[in-house]
């Protein structure tokens, strides 16, 4: 089968070659998957090899076409339409043919392409994770956490994106940051009741907007810069909930402790990594998101599509998504 692999930690042309690979079969729980389209996301660049390291096949966002199962596989059949997140122990989605775990996979939503199939389930994993498992926020829109305030940082990428719209489904009133006048926009579009600037004084932008502080936030870009802002903005008795690493020691006393601020993680690939006892949970958070997309109570956050899928084209993705200027997500769709 075709693959594309990384060979150095670089998006400079050059960094990721065409090779071929054996078509791998499935066992266990495992099915193989035809890849039709990939999504492309910033984990997908902080996962490339070292120079001399051995080539990796990177990708986790997919959709494709089941093409055989394992013997204990039993959720799909040859032929089902699927989408899912992959495991980013495992080789990735930018080849032709891939093993995944059934119980991570699930039908893509009816009448939406593979592309923009592919946008949505890392995204739309960690923003449902983050939210309804993390800091314990109640998926529906009666449940017991209606009325409260939730901050997004990031809230044009990708996952920030998809958490809007969740978070306005639960009936949450959101608070997004955006730093550019079509970032702002597009938060604005999914639902999002009010704007600031990551880039400026949120604390103050928040308190012009009317409020002292905030019942949730969820980081789903820089902690570094804005961990001060974060413990002023925070309510007593919050909760924080952070996906990117940090490069300097956060304080976790201060404010937050003053505060009794729950402080939790978020890492989308955990029951992947560690075949945890609910494994199957992404499979039924996929299916429940594909029947939203399907009833339009939530909007496919896929923004843009290069084609075919190759090393040049993945080269570029890599690029956008280093450029820090990402608006919703960025596929990649077809084999040449």
């Amino acid at each position: 089968m075709k693959a594309i692999q990384f060979i150095r930690n670089s998006s400079e042309a050059g960094s990721a070659i065409e090779t071929e690979l054996p078509t791998p079969s499935p066992e266990g729980f495992d099915i193989l998957v035809k890849i039709e389209a990939i999504g492309l996301n910033p984990v997908d660049t902080k996962v490339r090899p070292a120079e001399g390291g051995e080539p990796k096949t990177l990708g986790y966002d997919a959709a494709g076409v089941v093409v055989a199962t394992g013997d204990k596989a039993s959720l799909f059949n040859e032929g089902d339409k699927v989408f899912y997140a992959g495991d980013v122990t495992r080789p990735g989605s930018n080849a032709e043919y891939q093993l995944v775990d059934e119980r991570i996979v699930a039908k893509r939503p009816e009448g939406l392409d593979a592309a923009t199939s592919a946008a949505l389930p890392l995204t739309a994993l960690t923003a449902w994770e983050s939210l309804f498992h993390r800091l314990h926020i109640d998926p529906e829109a009666s449940g017991k956490n209606a009325g409260k305030t939730l901050l997004i940082i990031g809230g044009a990428g990708g996952v920030g994106s998809m958490a809007i719209q969740l978070a306005k489904r639960a009936g949450l009133t959101v608070i997004a940051t955006a730093s550019r006048d079509e970032s702002a926009e597009w938060c604005r579009k999914l639902g999002a009741d009010h704007i600031i600037n990551h880039r400026g004084d949120m604390p103050s932008q928040l308190r012009e907007l009317g409020f002292e502080n905030v019942g949730y936030i969820a980081n789903y870009n820089n902690v570094d810069s804005s961990w001060a802002a974060m413990g002023e903005m925070i309510a007593p008795q919050g909760g924080v909930v952070l996906i990117t690493e940090h490069k300097t020691h956060l304080d976790m006393g201060g404010p937050f402790k003053a505060k009794s601020v729950a402080i939790c993680w978020e890492f989308m690939f955990t029951r992947a990594m560690f075949k945890t006892a609910d494994i199957i949970e992404q499979h039924n958070i996929l299916t429940r998101i594909a029947e939203l997309i399907e009833s339009g109570e939530l909007l496919a956050t896929a923004n843009d599509n290069l084609s075919p899928i190759n090393a040049e084209n993945i080269l570029e993705g890599h690029r956008r998504i280093e450029s820090g200027r990402s608006i919703g997500k960025l596929t990649i769709s077809g084999w040449a």
